[in-house]
């Protein structure tokens, strides 16, 4: 990204910190959301899972930071193999900067010591724009910023693997490997730079059979910021219920309050960031998560089962 790009960024956001540097949007959710960030993890259930998020970071800044997100992802049986297939889209609107991302998954899967093990791919059309309508520059007419709307295309791909356990889980992966330059109109330039992750969990089981605790780690780098997760949802499970509460920490950055549970074979899910820097408590950040399963094997009689997201 050119110079004068990352200056016109920090004053349209001039309250973000580093945790805000990197290129990718950030869910609380990730651990129902692997495949965000992973494409090793597409078909881990088998079932049809689809997922959807909503996050509003900085409410109460203007142009604050705004992302949806939705993915599909299901298990195939080819030639003998099981494979993992799926499909996600991003809208991301970060001050007069905007992302969309449209990307197909494929993972390989097989078995290995009592668990799964999965190689994935995945290939992404990128659109960039930035919006310079609103801008007042003291220099009227220059070449270096748009006053208009400036978009342009590339291709990205992506790479992971995922290892799942019974009760745990860990996955590595790489986003944006051919950190593609997209062209912004005839003169300025996007850099996106590659980011790295790094995602695992545990499931405890209590005395009580209808409680289990859920403890889970996230880590982001793209070599010049980073940001670390840890997570705890206590998390009551009966018959067709399931409902949780838990606790996110993200140090020198954020703690977080997440809730949700089955209604109606939908999970929702609901959680508040609140930046430990000097923002105000009342800045933080609002997140909708939305998961459904389905199983839609049509080689079973009677209608398809739906059940809720099975969330690790």
């Amino acid at each position: 990204m050119q110079r004068r790009y990352v200056l016109l960024l920090m004053l349209s956001l001039a309250s973000l910190t580093d945790a805000w540097a990197q290129q990718d949007p950030s869910f609380s959710h990730y651990w129902a959301m692997e495949t965000a960030y992973n494409p090793a993890a597409a078909g881990k259930t088998p079932l049809l899972n689809v997922t959807a998020a909503y996050n509003m970071t900085l409410v109460g800044f203007k142009r604050n930071p705004k992302t949806v997100y939705a993915n599909a992802d299901m298990p195939i049986t080819l030639i003998g193999a099981t494979h993992g297939v799926g499909a996600q889209l991003v809208n991301d609107a970060l001050g007069m900067f905007s992302h969309q991302r449209l990307g197909v998954q494929y993972a390989y899967k097989h078995k290995l010591l009592g668990g799964t093990i999965s190689a994935g791919v995945q290939g992404s059309l990128v659109s960039e724009s930035f919006d310079g309508s609103d801008l007042d520059l003291e220099e009227a007419g220059d070449p270096a910023f748009a006053t208009g709307q400036a978009t342009g295309t590339g291709v990205d791909l992506a790479a992971g693997l995922y290892y799942a356990h019974r009760n745990w889980y860990v996955g590595v992966s790489a986003q944006h490997l051919t950190a593609p330059t997209i062209e912004l109109g005839e003169t300025n330039q996007l850099e996106i730079a590659r980011s790295y992750y790094f995602t695992g969990g545990y499931n405890i089981k209590l005395r009580n059979p209808f409680l289990t605790i859920h403890a889970s780690v996230f880590g982001t780098t793209d070599g010049l910021t980073y940001k670390g997760q840890m997570t705890g949802r206590l998390k009551y499970t009966h018959e067709e219920k399931m409902m949780y509460a838990g606790l996110s920490y993200s140090p020198a950055n954020s703690v977080t309050l997440l809730l949700g549970g089955n209604f109606h074979g939908i999970t929702l899910g609901y959680s508040y960031e609140a930046y430990t820097s000097a923002i105000n408590i009342g800045n933080g950040s609002h997140e909708l998560f939305v998961g459904y399963q389905t199983d839609i094997s049509l080689s079973k009689k009677g209608k398809n089962r739906h059940q809720s997201v099975r969330i690790l």
